[in-house]
């Protein structure tokens, strides 16, 4: 794919969370009713407003869509799709019936197993990030907001490029809600080499998204995620300069549209870091 393309496909992406984010907080401003899928997990109207709105507006692009709240593809079905949008329409259920704005839209486009563009979106206070190894990462505020876009240099031109440079101690991030005895032994050792450091959490894709940003210097996840969870996170973080690994091989970054959706452990981090 080259790269008009990509940028094309960006900025259809980014109209498409923002929009999906528009369906989520007219959910999220009122009372609403919790549901529970087969794994326990918690489903909402919202994740399922997002979805539709997000399937109906990548439509047009012809490229095919694997999304938590879809149907279930099966691997026959999907294993030959060598270029796939790979979304999760509300990333952080569980933050967002806790009402503490930690959810994100997650959108990314996958070539090959491979991240090659992806936006994270947060709809509360409408920051966006959007990334590719093409283009680099950059953070947008108040996206929502912003009018008179026609294409993505348009969008990017009013974004920070990412990661900042910022006058901070060592720092990890790990999740909100799914905190494992192994993560935590990792901040530990860590701490080892630099008494200094600080945890900070956070939910949803915003994680991937501070390292990204350089708001963080790693995040460790041994615990379990799907592709959806990551997908989009992971482009912004390879537009920034970083990686994610597969925590038992730190040299083989997370592949997806595999057989198995569910992701091995992982780290973010610098390459070779």
């Amino acid at each position: 794919m080259d790269r008009i393309e990509t940028k094309v496909l960006a900025y259809d992406a980014i109209l498409a969370s923002i929009e999906a984010g528009k369906e989520i907080l007219e959910v999220y401003e009122n009372t609403f009713e919790v549901e529970y899928k087969d794994d326990k997990s918690p489903l909402t109207i919202a994740d399922k407003r997002a979805h539709l709105k997000i399937v109906h507006m990548l439509e047009e692009t012809g490229i095919p869509v694997l999304s938590e709240e879809g149907r279930a593809l099966a691997y026959e079905e999907r294993k030959n799709w060598h270029l796939l949008w790979v979304v999760d329409p509300l990333d952080g259920t569980k933050e967002f019936i806790k009402q503490n704005g930690e959810f994100t839209v997650n959108i990314a486009l996958i070539e090959k197993g491979v991240p090659i563009m992806g936006v994270v979106y947060v709809p509360v206070d409408e920051t966006l990030y959007v990334g590719a190894p093409e283009f680099g990462a950059y953070r947008i505020d108040k996206a929502a907001h912003i009018k008179d876009t026609d294409n993505l240099d348009d969008w990017l031109n009013q974004g920070l490029k990412l990661p900042e440079q910022q006058d901070r101690p060592y720092t990890m991030v790990g999740s909100r809600s799914h905190m494992s005895d192994e993560t935590a032994a990792f901040f530990e050792k860590v701490r080892r080499e630099y008494p200094d450091s600080e945890v900070i959490s956070r939910g949803s894709s915003l994680k991937i998204c501070m390292v990204a940003e350089g708001s963080a210097d790693v995040y460790p996840r041994f615990a379990p995620t799907m592709e959806w969870d990551t997908a989009a996170g992971h482009a912004v973080a390879k537009g920034a300069g970083f990686e994610i690994y597969q925590a038992k091989n730190d040299s083989e970054p997370l592949q997806y549209n595999k057989e198995d959706l569910l992701n091995p452990w992982f780290i973010v981090k610098k390459p070779n870091s």
